[in-house]
Protein backbone atom coordinates (compact mmCIF):
# COMPACT_ATOMS: atom_id res chain seq x y z
CA UNK A 1 0.00 0.00 0.00
CA UNK A 2 1.15 3.50 -0.87
CA UNK A 3 1.34 5.83 2.01
CA UNK A 4 -1.26 8.71 2.07
CA UNK A 5 -0.13 12.16 0.74
CA UNK A 6 0.15 14.59 3.51
CA UNK A 7 -2.04 17.74 3.15
CA UNK A 8 -0.21 20.93 3.97
CA UNK A 9 -1.67 22.97 6.73
CA UNK A 10 -3.60 26.16 5.67
CA UNK A 11 -1.77 29.28 6.69
CA UNK A 12 -4.01 31.96 8.20
CA UNK A 13 -4.32 35.19 6.06
CA UNK A 14 -3.48 38.51 7.62
CA UNK A 15 -6.48 40.74 8.28
CA UNK A 16 -7.34 43.37 5.59
CA UNK A 17 -6.68 46.82 6.94
CA UNK A 18 -9.69 49.15 7.05
CA UNK A 19 -9.46 52.24 4.83
CA UNK A 20 -10.11 55.52 6.50
CA UNK A 21 -12.50 57.95 4.76
CA UNK A 22 -10.82 61.01 3.19
CA UNK A 23 -10.63 64.03 5.34
CA UNK A 24 -12.86 66.92 4.35
CA UNK A 25 -11.03 70.14 3.87
CA UNK A 26 -12.56 73.19 5.43
CA UNK A 27 -12.98 76.23 3.12
CA UNK A 28 -10.08 78.61 3.16
CA UNK A 29 -10.33 81.66 5.33
CA UNK A 30 -11.19 84.99 3.74
CA UNK A 31 -8.17 86.24 1.89
CA UNK A 32 -6.48 82.81 2.06
CA UNK A 33 -5.28 80.71 -0.87
CA UNK A 34 -7.81 79.06 -3.12
CA UNK A 35 -7.89 75.23 -3.09
CA UNK A 36 -7.31 75.40 -6.86
CA UNK A 37 -4.06 77.28 -6.51
CA UNK A 38 -0.71 76.28 -5.29
CA UNK A 39 0.34 77.83 -2.01
CA UNK A 40 2.80 80.58 -2.62
CA UNK A 41 1.59 81.22 -6.19
CA UNK A 42 0.60 84.75 -7.24
CA UNK A 43 -3.06 85.54 -6.56
CA UNK A 44 -5.18 87.29 -9.20
CA UNK A 45 -6.16 90.85 -8.30
CA UNK A 46 -9.57 91.22 -6.68
CA UNK A 47 -12.16 93.70 -8.07
CA UNK A 48 -14.73 95.51 -6.03
CA UNK A 49 -18.11 96.67 -7.50
CA UNK A 50 -18.28 100.46 -7.44
CA UNK A 51 -22.10 100.54 -7.50
CA UNK A 52 -24.59 98.23 -5.85
CA UNK A 53 -25.90 95.38 -7.98
CA UNK A 54 -29.19 96.30 -9.69
CA UNK A 55 -32.02 94.20 -8.54
CA UNK A 56 -33.53 92.35 -11.49
CA UNK A 57 -37.31 92.33 -11.63
CA UNK A 58 -39.11 89.30 -13.00
CA UNK A 59 -40.13 89.60 -16.68
CA UNK A 60 -43.80 89.30 -15.81
CA UNK A 61 -43.52 92.33 -13.54
CA UNK A 62 -41.74 94.29 -16.28
CA UNK A 63 -44.51 93.52 -18.76
CA UNK A 64 -47.15 94.47 -16.21
CA UNK A 65 -45.39 97.78 -15.54
CA UNK A 66 -45.15 98.58 -19.28
CA UNK A 67 -48.83 97.77 -19.76
CA UNK A 68 -49.81 99.99 -16.82
CA UNK A 69 -47.70 102.85 -18.22
CA UNK A 70 -49.37 102.48 -21.62
CA UNK A 71 -52.82 102.51 -20.06
CA UNK A 72 -51.97 105.65 -18.09
CA UNK A 73 -50.68 107.40 -21.23
CA UNK A 74 -53.83 106.47 -23.17
CA UNK A 75 -56.00 107.79 -20.34
CA UNK A 76 -54.11 111.11 -20.31
CA UNK A 77 -54.49 111.42 -24.09
CA UNK A 78 -58.24 110.75 -23.84
CA UNK A 79 -58.67 113.40 -21.16
CA UNK A 80 -56.70 115.90 -23.24
CA UNK A 81 -58.79 115.14 -26.34
CA UNK A 82 -62.01 115.63 -24.43
CA UNK A 83 -60.84 118.91 -22.93
CA UNK A 84 -59.74 120.31 -26.32
CA UNK A 85 -62.68 121.65 -28.36
CA UNK A 86 -63.06 120.15 -31.82
CA UNK A 87 -63.31 122.48 -34.85
CA UNK A 88 -66.73 120.90 -35.45
CA UNK A 89 -67.97 120.85 -31.88
CA UNK A 90 -71.43 122.47 -31.50
CA UNK A 91 -71.64 126.01 -30.15
CA UNK A 92 -72.21 126.62 -26.46
CA UNK A 93 -75.70 127.92 -27.28
CA UNK A 94 -78.10 125.56 -29.03
CA UNK A 95 -78.72 126.63 -32.65
CA UNK A 96 -82.44 126.16 -31.99
CA UNK A 97 -82.36 128.44 -28.94
CA UNK A 98 -83.72 132.01 -29.15
CA UNK A 99 -80.30 133.13 -27.89
CA UNK A 100 -78.76 132.00 -31.20
CA UNK A 101 -79.70 134.97 -33.39
CA UNK A 102 -79.46 135.63 -37.10
CA UNK A 103 -76.71 137.93 -38.31
CA UNK A 104 -77.76 141.52 -39.06
CA UNK A 105 -78.04 142.79 -42.60
CA UNK A 106 -75.02 145.06 -42.17
CA UNK A 107 -72.82 142.00 -41.64
CA UNK A 108 -73.23 141.05 -45.32
CA UNK A 109 -72.89 144.52 -46.88
CA UNK A 110 -69.12 144.32 -47.35
CA UNK A 111 -66.78 143.27 -50.14
CA UNK A 112 -67.07 139.58 -51.01
CA UNK A 113 -63.39 139.06 -50.13
CA UNK A 114 -64.08 140.38 -46.63
CA UNK A 115 -67.36 138.51 -46.20
CA UNK A 116 -66.08 135.09 -47.30
CA UNK A 117 -63.69 134.36 -44.40
CA UNK A 118 -66.12 135.93 -41.92
CA UNK A 119 -68.77 133.37 -42.92
CA UNK A 120 -66.55 130.46 -41.82
CA UNK A 121 -67.85 128.95 -38.59
CA UNK A 122 -71.27 130.56 -38.96
CA UNK A 123 -74.42 128.41 -38.99
CA UNK A 124 -76.96 127.76 -41.74
CA UNK A 125 -80.38 126.81 -40.39
CA UNK A 126 -83.46 125.58 -42.17
CA UNK A 127 -86.15 123.70 -40.19
CA UNK A 128 -84.35 121.20 -37.92
CA UNK A 129 -81.22 121.06 -40.08
CA UNK A 130 -78.28 123.16 -38.89
CA UNK A 131 -74.94 123.21 -40.72
CA UNK A 132 -71.65 124.85 -39.83
CA UNK A 133 -69.97 126.60 -42.78
CA UNK A 134 -66.46 125.19 -43.31
CA UNK A 135 -65.53 126.27 -46.86
CA UNK A 136 -66.47 129.21 -49.12
CA UNK A 137 -65.40 130.99 -52.31
CA UNK A 138 -65.59 134.72 -53.03
CA UNK A 139 -66.84 136.10 -56.37
CA UNK A 140 -66.40 139.82 -56.95
CA UNK A 141 -67.72 142.27 -59.56
CA UNK A 142 -65.61 142.37 -62.75
CA UNK A 143 -64.52 138.82 -61.87
CA UNK A 144 -64.30 136.67 -65.02
CA UNK A 145 -65.53 133.70 -62.93
CA UNK A 146 -68.55 135.50 -61.43
CA UNK A 147 -72.06 135.15 -62.84
CA UNK A 148 -72.38 138.91 -62.53
CA UNK A 149 -70.00 139.33 -65.48
CA UNK A 150 -72.99 138.76 -67.79
CA UNK A 151 -74.88 141.67 -66.28
CA UNK A 152 -78.43 141.46 -64.94
CA UNK A 153 -80.40 138.58 -66.46
CA UNK A 154 -83.36 136.53 -65.29
CA UNK A 155 -80.92 134.03 -63.82
CA UNK A 156 -78.31 136.38 -62.35
CA UNK A 157 -80.60 139.13 -61.06
CA UNK A 158 -80.38 137.92 -57.42
CA UNK A 159 -76.58 138.45 -57.47
CA UNK A 160 -77.24 142.17 -57.86
CA UNK A 161 -79.72 142.20 -54.98
CA UNK A 162 -79.13 143.45 -51.43
CA UNK A 163 -76.30 141.97 -49.38
CA UNK A 164 -77.42 139.12 -47.15
CA UNK A 165 -79.90 137.65 -49.65
CA UNK A 166 -79.64 134.13 -51.05
CA UNK A 167 -78.69 133.35 -54.63
CA UNK A 168 -79.52 129.74 -55.58
CA UNK A 169 -78.87 128.48 -59.10
CA UNK A 170 -78.99 125.07 -60.80
CA UNK A 171 -75.61 123.71 -61.92
CA UNK A 172 -75.33 121.07 -64.67
CA UNK A 173 -79.06 120.54 -64.34
CA UNK A 174 -78.46 118.60 -61.09
CA UNK A 175 -77.04 120.61 -58.20
CA UNK A 176 -78.55 123.49 -56.26
CA UNK A 177 -75.74 125.91 -55.40
CA UNK A 178 -76.23 128.25 -52.44
CA UNK A 179 -74.58 131.68 -52.54
CA UNK A 180 -74.73 134.56 -50.07
CA UNK A 181 -75.01 137.92 -51.83
CA UNK A 182 -72.32 140.37 -50.71
CA UNK A 183 -71.88 144.13 -50.74
CA UNK A 184 -74.49 146.77 -51.54
CA UNK A 185 -77.43 146.32 -53.88
CA UNK A 186 -76.46 146.55 -57.54
CA UNK A 187 -72.78 145.58 -57.07
CA UNK A 188 -73.07 141.97 -58.26
CA UNK A 189 -70.92 139.94 -55.83
CA UNK A 190 -71.52 136.77 -53.83
CA UNK A 191 -69.93 134.05 -51.69
CA UNK A 192 -70.45 130.39 -52.68
CA UNK A 193 -70.94 127.92 -49.81
CA UNK A 194 -68.70 124.99 -50.81
CA UNK A 195 -68.81 122.73 -47.74
CA UNK A 196 -70.39 122.40 -44.31
CA UNK A 197 -70.36 120.16 -41.24
CA UNK A 198 -73.57 118.83 -39.64
CA UNK A 199 -74.61 120.29 -36.29
CA UNK A 200 -78.14 118.92 -35.96
CA UNK A 201 -80.77 117.14 -38.06
CA UNK A 202 -78.39 114.42 -39.24
CA UNK A 203 -81.15 111.93 -40.05
CA UNK A 204 -82.95 114.44 -42.29
CA UNK A 205 -79.65 115.37 -43.94
CA UNK A 206 -78.96 111.70 -44.70
CA UNK A 207 -82.49 111.25 -46.02
CA UNK A 208 -82.20 114.22 -48.38
CA UNK A 209 -78.74 113.18 -49.50
CA UNK A 210 -79.65 109.50 -49.87
CA UNK A 211 -76.54 108.47 -47.92
CA UNK A 212 -76.52 106.78 -44.53
CA UNK A 213 -73.10 108.03 -43.49
CA UNK A 214 -71.57 110.43 -41.02
CA UNK A 215 -68.36 110.91 -43.00
CA UNK A 216 -67.35 114.24 -44.59
CA UNK A 217 -68.46 112.98 -48.01
CA UNK A 218 -71.98 113.82 -46.82
CA UNK A 219 -71.51 117.60 -47.07
CA UNK A 220 -68.20 118.37 -48.82
CA UNK A 221 -69.35 119.99 -52.04
CA UNK A 222 -71.68 122.90 -52.89
CA UNK A 223 -74.30 120.67 -54.51
CA UNK A 224 -74.38 118.46 -51.40
CA UNK A 225 -74.99 121.47 -49.16
CA UNK A 226 -77.94 122.60 -51.27
CA UNK A 227 -79.38 119.08 -51.28
CA UNK A 228 -78.96 118.67 -47.50
CA UNK A 229 -80.88 121.91 -46.93
CA UNK A 230 -83.58 120.90 -49.42
CA UNK A 231 -83.11 124.05 -51.52
CA UNK A 232 -84.47 125.03 -54.92
CA UNK A 233 -84.16 128.16 -57.04
CA UNK A 234 -87.29 129.43 -55.28
CA UNK A 235 -85.02 130.37 -52.36
CA UNK A 236 -83.22 132.99 -54.45
CA UNK A 237 -83.74 136.55 -53.12
CA UNK A 238 -84.63 135.16 -49.68
CA UNK A 239 -83.17 137.40 -46.92
CA UNK A 240 -80.86 135.29 -44.76
CA UNK A 241 -80.94 137.78 -41.87
CA UNK A 242 -84.64 137.37 -41.05
CA UNK A 243 -85.82 134.73 -38.55
CA UNK A 244 -87.53 131.67 -40.00
CA UNK A 245 -87.04 129.86 -43.27
CA UNK A 246 -83.38 129.83 -44.31
CA UNK A 247 -81.07 131.96 -42.16
CA UNK A 248 -77.42 132.50 -41.23
CA UNK A 249 -76.80 132.43 -37.47
CA UNK A 250 -73.92 133.93 -35.55
CA UNK A 251 -71.26 131.59 -34.13
CA UNK A 252 -67.57 131.79 -33.15
CA UNK A 253 -65.03 132.25 -35.91
CA UNK A 254 -62.35 129.57 -36.44
CA UNK A 255 -58.88 130.19 -35.05
CA UNK A 256 -57.04 129.29 -38.26
CA UNK A 257 -58.05 129.63 -41.91
CA UNK A 258 -56.74 128.08 -45.12
CA UNK A 259 -56.68 129.87 -48.48
CA UNK A 260 -56.19 128.78 -52.07
CA UNK A 261 -57.42 129.17 -55.66
CA UNK A 262 -61.06 128.51 -56.46
CA UNK A 263 -62.27 125.24 -57.96
CA UNK A 264 -63.64 124.57 -61.46
CA UNK A 265 -63.14 128.00 -63.04
CA UNK A 266 -60.69 127.08 -65.80
CA UNK A 267 -62.71 129.22 -68.21
CA UNK A 268 -61.77 132.42 -66.31
CA UNK A 269 -58.77 134.64 -66.98
CA UNK A 270 -55.42 133.43 -65.55
CA UNK A 271 -55.31 136.14 -62.91
CA UNK A 272 -58.71 135.07 -61.58
CA UNK A 273 -57.98 131.34 -61.87
CA UNK A 274 -54.98 131.68 -59.57
CA UNK A 275 -56.50 134.25 -57.19
CA UNK A 276 -56.55 132.87 -53.60
CA UNK A 277 -60.25 133.52 -53.06
CA UNK A 278 -61.12 130.13 -51.60
CA UNK A 279 -61.29 129.97 -47.79
CA UNK A 280 -61.64 126.97 -45.45
CA UNK A 281 -61.50 126.13 -41.76
CA UNK A 282 -58.12 124.67 -40.81
CA UNK A 283 -57.98 121.36 -38.97
CA UNK A 284 -61.31 119.93 -40.14
CA UNK A 285 -61.96 117.05 -42.57
CA UNK A 286 -65.18 118.73 -43.78
CA UNK A 287 -63.52 120.35 -46.81
CA UNK A 288 -64.11 119.53 -50.47
CA UNK A 289 -61.41 118.44 -52.89
CA UNK A 290 -58.83 119.39 -53.91
CA UNK A 291 -57.26 120.01 -50.49
CA UNK A 292 -53.62 120.12 -51.58
CA UNK A 293 -54.06 123.61 -53.05
CA UNK A 294 -54.96 125.13 -49.67
CA UNK A 295 -52.33 126.88 -47.53
CA UNK A 296 -52.41 128.62 -44.12
CA UNK A 297 -53.61 132.18 -44.38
Amino acid sequence: MKPLRSIPAVQPQPPVPKLKPPRRRSPPAAGGPSPMTTPGAAMPPSFKRSSPRKKQRPRSRLLAADFAAGEAEAARALVAARSTPSPLSPPAVSPHSPACVALPREFFEVDALDLAPRLLGKLLRRDQVVLRITEVEAYRPNDSACHGRFGITARTAPVFGPGGHAYVYLCYGLHMMLNVVADKEGVGAAVLIRACAPVSGLELIQQRRGQQTEKPILLTGPGKVGQALGLSTDWSNHPLYTPGGLEVLDAPEPENILVGPRVGIEYASPEHVMAPWRFAVAGTPWISVPKNTLRPR
